[in-house]
């Protein structure tokens, strides 16, 4: 089975979540056959989850049943789901028990508090190796989707649950969305081991979210940056979590200060800080900074996970061997994802990448060999002659100021959208300070807040409406 699954003790919890709810090993294994005799085989489902075991146990289950899934947010806005019907038409849709859209479309089946529908929609073919598709990282409504194979899942596990150390014993708290690859690989790499996943779609400043940690005895938490300014702000470190072993960090840069004082809590309190980097279209992790150079070399991403390889190239596509050099960093390994899917025809392409990928990030190696993100490669604005990075601004402002803040613009102008009306001139003055610009290349506005999808990472679309 799909990693591993009938080789753990049938009556281990695979996965428990904060309804109570559990799911043993065994009824996952039993399940998997039961999507099988209800769904035709090679079929096209849009699964839309929630953070609950049935959400895992469906998941699990058309994969192993070699079905594919279009993993979405339960909760996707009406005109966007619309949209993705129309273009990709799938056979069925499975949807939490109660959802709107099952008056809709005809029941086949319900289990663990989901509907299997059937659409009506004729079967599409779709290439052998397909094994699911997700949204592409950031994504506001695009159609386009990240093709994944079945090697991608097995090696995604393979890779996190080395560099992790990952037990049957680990007890991981799952608060990222099962649609958002990071979640996802959550579940993977903790199946892969025989672990027990606790799962839940609490808000993180509920009190019962942090009974439901303690009851469970979580031994490892994952967040993106957004993440860890709510627990920063919420006395985190006053907390008494003596089973809490492992905090792990990905979903984009964090500032500075704020890595470190996780990482010096880590390491003063027993525990492991370790920070990670990836996309969906490497299965979620590429990078690893280990727990013992979290202080010395905070920000940086590390190294490449087991069994893969980082590189960097120059504009002209020349592998760059020296330190201290930037080019857009690259990544090969068997989690490598097979290309994109921007409509339903799409589904029938093959591996476009072969297990190699340009990130789009620009980066640098240290002399230790450990790799640094300066930025995005269209991130950048060319103001009066000069190239500035926007991601780069944004560090400038969160080092000076606590607050929240995202830089678009064009090569005219550059947008400086922040939270708090008095920080306007100081703003201003820094950035004007930092990149020997004038003052009439930065325009400063005030917004209630950032927007930023349910990962925590900030949606520059909806900003550049505004531009």
């Amino acid at each position: 089975m799909i990693l591993n699954l009938d080789r753990h003790p049938f009556e281990k919890p695979a996965a428990v979540d904060a309804r109570g709810n559990i799911l043993t090993y065994g009824e996952l294994c039993t399940f998997s056959k039961e999507v099988a005799n209800n769904l035709d085989s090679r079929s096209l489902v849009f699964m839309l989850t929630e953070n609950t075991v049935g959400g895992i146990a469906w998941i699990m289950g058309l994969l192993e049943s070699r079905n594919v899934p279009l993993i979405l947010n339960a909760h996707t806005e009406e005109e966007l789901f619309s949209n993705m019907m129309d273009i990709y038409r799938p056979a069925y849709i499975c949807v939490p028990s109660g959802n709107a859209l099952t008056e809709k479309y005809e029941a086949v089946t319900e289990a663990y508090g989901y509907s299997l529908l059937s659409t009506g929609n004729a079967h599409c073919p779709m290439y052998g190796d397909l094994s699911h598709l997700l949204p592409t990282s950031g994504s506001t409504g695009s159609p386009k989707l990240v093709r994944h194979k079945y090697e991608n899942i097995d090696a995604a596990a393979l890779n996190i649950s080395t560099f992790f150390e990952l037990t049957p014993d680990d007890r991981p708290l799952l608060v990222l969305p099962l649609y958002y690859t990071m979640g996802l690989s959550i579940v993977f790499s903790h199946l892969y081991v025989g672990a027990t996943v606790l799962i839940t779609n609490q808000n993180m400043t509920d009190r019962a979210f942090w009974a439901f940690i303690k009851e469970q005895k979580a031994t490892s938490f994952t967040g993106v940056p957004y993440s860890y300014e709510i627990l920063n702000l919420m006395r985190f470190f006053r907390m008494d979590l003596p089973d809490l072993k492992l905090l792990t960090q990905g979903g984009g840069k964090m500032p500075k200060a704020l890595n470190l004082k996780f990482a010096e809590f880590c390491r003063d309190n027993g525990k492991k800080w370790i920070a990670t980097y990836g996309q969906s279209e490497g299965t979620a992790r590429m990078a690893w900074l280990p727990a013992e150079y979290a202080v010395d070399k905070v920000g940086s991403i590390g190294i490449a996970v087991p069994n893969g390889e980082l590189s960097l190239v120059d504009m002209d596509g020349n592998l760059i061997s020296e330190a201290n050099v930037q080019g857009e960093m690259c990544y090969r390994g068997k989690n490598v994802t097979m290309g994109y899917a921007r409509k339903r025809e799409d589904l029938m392409l093959g591996d476009e990448r072969n297990g190699y990928m340009k990130t789009g990030d620009l980066a640098y190696r240290d002399e230790d060999g450990c790799y640094y993100i300066v930025g995005r490669m269209g991130r950048f604005l060319k103001l009066f002659g000069m190239r500035i990075g926007l991601d780069e601004c944004e560090q400038i402002i969160k080092a000076k100021y606590p607050v929240e803040c995202a830089c678009t613009g064009t090569d005219e102008k550059m947008y400086v959208y922040i939270t708090d009306e008095n920080m306007v001139a100081g703003v201003k003055d820094e950035l004007v300070a930092k990149t020997k610009l004038v003052a009439t290349a930065f325009e400063v506005r005030v917004i209630p807040a950032i927007p930023k999808n349910e990962a925590g990472k900030t949606l520059y679309s909806k900003l550049n409406e505004l531009n």
